[in-house]
């Protein structure tokens, strides 16, 4: 079995919510414009502002996924809990 193979779904997926949180808010083309205006701000300052919170939720559910993950494999391995140290 490969080492890429080993690697559970829930690290994928965590991955690929972390990498949607960095690129989309850097593609300059998704918000290089002042229309549509929200409460008489353009596009991009509240576009902007809404990829900080949602760059906060899949940070959020990445973390729990791969902790959920993390617990398990500790249970599974007889190591206990995880510790606010070993984080």
């Amino acid at each position: 079995m490969s080492k890429l193979s080993a690697v559970r779904p829930a690290y994928w997926i965590a991955g690929v919510l972390l990498a949607a949180s960095v690129v989309v808010p850097l593609l300059v083309s998704t918000y290089a414009k002042d229309e549509p205006r929200l409460w008489g701000f353009p596009f991009f300052y509240w576009y902007q502002l809404l990829w900080v919170f949602i760059s906060a939720i899949t940070v959020s559910i990445s973390y729990w996924l791969v902790i959920g993950v993390e617990k398990k494999r500790r249970a599974a391995e007889g190591l206990g809990a995880v510790k606010e140290d070993d984080r």
